[in-house]
């Protein structure tokens, strides 16, 4: 089997898997953060330790598997990787470091499959931009990759600010949680993951890709009820919760 065909045949499982994980978290909370009661899900690590290594592949193995690519060297597929490494070297390495997560565990089974997926779709991503991909330099003045270029700046500035908000509710020292205020949190429960759904639908225009739109849909899949999850949570806990509040798309849903 052809490397080419490997690579849609991967494409075709993310995608899968975006429909299993959507319907599956329709129904369950996925065992993390406020979600986690810590029993039923086996072994446990920090929740900081396993935010690291499941995010792992998604900084190393894509900067690996870009740097085999013909392409590695060229303008266009540069300013991909670059886009791609603003977003994951926060995620994986400065967003862990700043949480103060105290005590927290998260199930090595959660750790070990964000892991798994995270391999799997830093490949399908990295292996495209640098070598099954065609991009001349006249793919950044294409209208395609400047409106996905733009989209996915806004995304990553509202997914950096949002965080900022959360993490400045337990400057104090506290690990417990509070209504955040400010920001796109005046409109939405979960603007960091709307900032997080707009990047990778950047990313999917900006590279016009099968493997970046297959991204794009797990993301949603995962965190669209995630979203859903953590807005009827905040509604349950704070009776003064803003009614006007939408859980991740201001005035929609």
């Amino acid at each position: 089997m052809s490397e080419s065909a490997v690579h849609t045949a991967l494409v075709w499982a993310i995608l899968a898997l975006a429909a299993v994980t959507f319907a599956a978290l329709l129904r369950l909370r996925a065992p993390y953060g406020r979600h986690y009661s810590g029993r039923g899900w086996g072994p446990e690590i920090s929740n900081r330790t396993g935010w690291i290594v499941m995010e792992l592949p998604a900084t190393l193995v894509f900067a690996c598997v870009y740097a085999f690519g013909d392409a590695a060297d060229e303008v266009v597929p540069l300013v991909l990787l670059g886009m791609w490494q603003c977003h994951y070297l926060n995620r994986n390495f400065i967003y862990p470091l700043r949480i103060r997560s105290g005590r927290r565990k998260m199930p090595v089974l959660v750790a070990s499959s964000g892991f798994v997926f995270n391999l799997i779709n830093a490949y399908v991503n990295a292996r495209f931009i640098s070598q099954l991909g065609e991009y001349g330099t006249g793919w950044l003045t294409d209208p395609r990759f400047l409106a996905g270029a733009a989209v996915f700046v806004a995304g990553l500035t509202l997914n950096i600010h949002s965080d900022n908000i959360l993490l400045r509710l337990r400057q104090s020292g506290g690990t417990g949680y509070s209504i955040p205020r400010g920001g796109a949190f005046r409109h939405v429960s979960c603007p960091n993951y709307l900032g997080e759904l707009a990047e990778w639908a950047g990313w999917a225009l900006a590279t016009w890709s099968a493997g970046g739109l297959a991204f794009f849909a797990y993301t949603a899949a995962n965190l669209v009820p995630r979203a859903l999850s953590h807005h009827r949570w905040y509604r349950d806990r704070f009776e003064d919760y803003p009614a006007g509040r939408k859980a991740l798309i201001p005035g929609v849903l």
